[in-house]
């Protein structure tokens, strides 16, 4: 995947802020983006995007899961003496609410404060600037929208526009290629607050049942997984464990890629930091496996309880492109890769009888 391409995407999507049933402007530029690039794309009635690339007949569709939201505030109505009362929604501990952060309210990138926290769940003041208009919806945390330094990228939610980022070069780069494929880019929306974008795809029947469905994340940075060394096939988060022979697809081709290509890397982890999106499609029945790339500041979070900029490596987000790309052109080639393992110990077990006995 070439770097500066896919710079090139993450950063027009980084500079759209966007918090859970606030995703307009994200979702803006990417219908933007694939109509640039003729890509056939649909808005479903939740408001979920639908991205397809099919340039052959008869292949099992290939899924490509991501949302567009992040933790954010979402207003609730004003109060008395100008301050907004807001609700936070998303997984960002009570110690980094401090009276005084900056904030920024939209539409209209309106700069405001932080104010004291509210009876109820996660409720607070926020107090502009200057005089909002039009009317706030929802507020994010001032921090840079995109910045590249050191070869990472920093921004304020790359948790998960990364992933969005991904899906989108991935079906460009097949496209550009003329590859074979059947793949289905899922874009969906508030899956901060319980993957309710997630769950509405998955119950509506608009993805086909056969389909294996690849959840992309951003995961917070935990042993072994390293930043720096290739994406994550992911094998499990918090809640689940994903399925075993869509997992060893995605390393089958991953080793490929890694004997062929050799700055390739790969790592395989349980990402026990958060669930994501994969949980959803497999309970509802859908054959899941996923990808993440190491995520600093998850959420947010920075040392000293203090609000940060998040930032991932340009060179593994590049790295899951790239996997999900050779995964779409291998699809023939599933049970064959996923084979091999059982073919394996078949041999090895007529081993052991002929030693054994």
């Amino acid at each position: 995947m070439n770097h500066r391409a896919f710079s090139r995407i993450a950063e027009r999507l980084l500079r759209c802020p966007a918090a859970p049933y606030h995703e307009t402007a994200v979702r803006a530029e990417v219908e933007k983006i694939c109509a640039e690039h003729g890509l056939v794309f649909k808005r479903d009635v939740f408001g979920n995007v639908l991205v397809r690339l099919q340039t052959t007949r008869h292949r099992r569709p290939f899924v490509l899961a991501a949302h567009m939201d992040h933790p954010g505030f979402e207003i609730l109505r004003r109060l008395p003496n100008q301050p907004w009362r807001t609700r936070f929604l998303g997984g960002v501990p009570d110690s980094y609410f401090k009276k005084g952060v900056p904030l920024r309210l939209m539409p209209g990138a309106v700069p405001a404060k932080l104010g004291k926290r509210l009876p109820g769940a996660k409720e607070f003041e926020i107090h502009p600037l200057n005089p909002p208009v039009p009317p706030p919806r929802f507020a994010v945390w001032e921090l840079p929208d995109f910045a590249f330094r050191h070869g990472h990228i920093h921004a304020r939610a790359c948790d998960y526009l990364i992933g969005v980022a991904a899906i989108l070069a991935t079906i460009i780069a097949l496209k550009h290629s003329r590859a074979r494929v059947n793949v289905i880019g899922v874009i969906s929306r508030a899956e901060e607050v319980g993957f309710h974008g997630a769950l509405a795809v998955a119950a509506s029947r608009q993805l086909p049942k056969d389909a294996l469905v690849i959840s992309l994340e951003t995961s917070r940075e935990l042993p072994p997984a390293k930043m720096g060394r290739g994406v994550v096939i992911r094998t499990g988060d918090r809640a689940s464990i994903f399925d075993s022979a869509a997992t060893r697809f995605l390393a089958e081709v991953a080793a490929e890629l890694g004997r062929r290509d050799r700055p390739f890397q790969f790592q395989r982890a349980l990402m026990y930091g958060g669930t994501c999106e994969g949980t959803a499609y497999q309970e509802f029945g859908f054959q899941t496996g996923a990808v993440c790339v190491p995520l600093g500041n998850y959420h947010n979070c920075g040392p000293q309880n203090k609000i940060a900029a998040e930032y991932v490596s340009l060179a593994d987000a590049c790295a899951m492109a790239d996997l999900l790309a050779a995964a779409a052109r291998r699809m023939p080639d599933y049970a064959r890769l996923t084979g091999r393992l059982p073919a394996r110990l078949r041999q090895m077990l007529r081993e052991a009888k002929h030693k054994l006995l």
